[in-house]
């Protein structure tokens, strides 16, 4: 299964972030900056068959890209899902939303509810990743205390 598996493969987008553990990538989402993808490294299909340490590791990181795509975008609103129906890797999706994108209020694989979106603040990849590496210091210090 793995063998076959695009996120075993392949980065799944421009990679900003990496450890031991996981990785976070960009997903080349115009209508969408700033869209993130936290991805397991290895291949696991379930936040379950992590131990507990290590889930609330994963956590972490999907917590503080969260707060790095609001620092940066200032979206209405976030989304964090996890399916893994098209492909059963561990990963997490964290969508920044605005009232006036294409799905609003659907979810951006639901139905379209209008043609277009207005452009967004261009963020430069490393800039991204500078806020992603700062807000997980931060977590680890608070995680430590």
């Amino acid at each position: 299964m793995a063998s076959a598996c695009v996120l075993c493969s392949e980065p799944g987008g421009r990679l900003l972030w990496q450890s031991a553990h996981c990785r976070v990538v960009r997903v080349d989402e115009p209508a969408l900056p700033g869209f993130c993808r936290v991805i397991w490294n290895h291949h696991v299909a379930e936040m379950t068959d992590l131990d507990v340490a290590s889930r609330q590791l994963l956590m972490r990181v999907v917590f503080a890209v969260e707060a790095a795509v609001r620092q940066c975008f200032s979206p209405d609103k976030v989304n964090l899902a996890s399916f893994g129906n098209v492909v059963p890797h561990l990963h997490w999706h964290v969508i920044p939303r605005w009232r006036d994108d294409r799905h609003f209020p659907e979810p951006i694989w639901g139905r379209q509810q209008r043609e277009s979106t207005p452009a967004r603040a261009i963020v430069e990849d490393a800039a991204l990743t500078a806020i992603i590496t700062a807000e997980l210091a931060r977590e680890e210090n608070r995680h430590e205390q």
